[in-house]
């Protein structure tokens, strides 16, 4: 199933081919203790939430020592595969439920990722700043921008904008209304399976 990974993300060293093999069976040891996928979407693990993960890395390569947030990270999604591709870049991963930051914590120390931390916490509460936060559809993104205010840095080291990458699916006409400074990025662009055929990433810039 790697192959998926491989086939578009062709660069990919042996190294994070190998801790991309491993997420499933670590995720579905995880799932059997808590349950942080969905058990039908457990099978396709690689599809529906590590390479849907990484459609914000076509749209966005990191540079080294970047600041990645990821709110309502769940059991790591999309933060720990975007830390596997990124080694050099540090990514924060927040999530409410204690048990799924549990989870994430265990599977980055399996992984020996070193450059991801997991904190059990409400986005509203974190005081730090970041260059840029993601996440995958926690919520409405008028709610989600009210969270993220404030957390950003004001030094831009990417070639995008420090601001928000977000994975979302389906017609986002209604609820971007009120952004129109948003871009979409179509993930069938980058990704031919089925299930990329409504999935987006958000971007959105800082706007102070």
């Amino acid at each position: 199933m790697t192959n998926l990974i491989q086939k578009y993300f062709p660069e990919i060293t042996e190294k994070q081919l190998h801790s991309f093999e491993k997420l499933s069976d670590l995720y579905s040891n995880w799932n059997e203790k808590i349950n942080v996928i969905s058990r039908k979407d457990i099978d396709s693990l690689l599809e529906k939430h590590v390479l849907h993960s990484l459609g914000i890395a076509k749209v966005m390569q990191f540079a080294p020592s970047t600041k990645v947030l990821d709110i309502g990270t769940g059991g790591g999604f999309p933060g720990i595969p975007l830390a596997i591709l990124f080694p050099e870049s540090q990514f924060t991963l927040a999530d409410s439920i204690g048990k799924k930051i549990r989870v994430v914590n265990e599977i980055a120390q399996e992984l020996q990722l070193e450059n991801v931390i997991g904190i059990h916490t409400r986005a509203e509460k974190i005081k730090e700043k970041f260059d840029f936060v993601v996440s995958r559809a926690v919520t409405q993104m008028p709610v989600f921008m009210s969270w993220v205010k404030g957390k950003f840095t004001s030094k831009n080291i990417n070639s995008l904008q420090n601001g928000v990458l977000y994975l979302k699916g389906g017609d986002l006409t209604e609820e971007l209304k009120n952004f129109p400074e948003a871009t979409l990025y179509e993930l069938k662009d980058y990704f031919d399976e089925e299930f990329f055929k409504t999935k987006k990433v958000v971007y959105i810039k800082n706007m102070h």
